[in-house]
């Protein structure tokens, strides 16, 4: 019996109206999904229970992980402005209560970082105590709820140029519900368009608190979210950063296709199973 490993198994990013679409494929084994309908606001402030009812019918079956990308349209977690992180606070509720509804165990939450920050804060370490003071103050409920759910949030990369910012960040509040996504797609641009490192520096910089990965193929311009073999990015280099970080941790982080067609969500699954690199 071989002692190899088994590569790591995908999953998707889809909204419920997809589902039936991809339905056989994410049952087929059991493939983590992220429904990313609830991080919508005209989602959130309708019926939304309908939608997620639709959905777990749908999902009948499904033995993967579920999770649901939370609202992120329009703000910041570390807004300086006190009556905007109460509206953030009630956004990341309300995409807590659809976790609750729907049995999901992870929502992917924001970096507060940019690029701005980055060519800044490095002078000013009041400045980066703030980022992460406001943050606390914006999170700490959810936090506290997501541990009572039983839910992780998970904090994405977006402009980040330091692969460590945010780890620091999740690290920071003493807590096994909040961790660390890495979207290759985003980690890309900044590597092609802001000098940051590539993007297999952002999976070993997330180490332990690796929990989810957004995959997607980007020019490292901009958030293309194309299917993987139709950018720059090298895929091999970001598998053997997951292997490395699933070895050296004993952990499997959700692994989802995250692409601006989720007709071709099998077509990009089906590049990176020829490629040797997952199933």
């Amino acid at each position: 019996m071989s002692n190899t490993p088994a590569l790591p198994l995908l999953g998707a990013c889809l909204n419920v109206e997809d589902l039936p679409d991809h339905r056989d494929w994410l049952l087929e084994q059991p493939r983590d999904l992220e429904l990313q309908d609830f991080c919508r606001t005209e989602v959130l402030d309708s019926d939304w229970r309908a939608r997620a009812a639709r959905a777990k019918s749908l999902l009948e079956g499904h033995k993967g992980r579920l999770g649901i990308h939370g609202p992120f349209w329009g703000f910041t977690i570390a807004s300086k402005d006190p009556d905007i992180r109460a509206v953030v606070r009630r956004r990341l509720d309300q995409g807590l209560d659809a976790c609750a509804e729907l049995g999901a165990t992870m929502m992917v939450v924001h970096s507060p970082y940019t690029t701005w920050g980055y060519n800044n804060l490095g002078h000013d370490q009041a400045a980066r105590q703030q980022v992460l003071d406001l943050s606390h103050d914006t999170l700490g409920a959810a936090v506290r709820r997501a541990e009572s759910l039983g839910v992780i949030l998970v904090i994405e990369n977006i402009e980040d140029k330091d692969p460590m910012e945010r780890v620091l960040l999740a690290r920071s509040f003493g807590s096994a519900h909040v961790r660390v996504s890495v979207d290759t797609g985003h980690a890309n641009y900044a590597h092609g368009s802001t000098g940051a490192p590539p993007v297999d520096h952002y999976i070993t910089a997330a180490g332990e608190l690796l929990d989810h990965v957004h995959l997607q193929d980007t020019d490292g311009y901009g958030d293309r979210h194309w299917v993987p073999g139709e950018g720059n990015i090298a895929w091999p280099a970001v598998f053997r950063a997951i292997a490395g970080v699933m070895a050296a941790h004993g952990t499997t982080p959700r692994l989802k296709l995250e692409l601006k067609e989720n007709a071709r969500i099998r077509e990009g699954a089906a590049f990176l199973t020829a490629a040797g690199l997952a199933r």
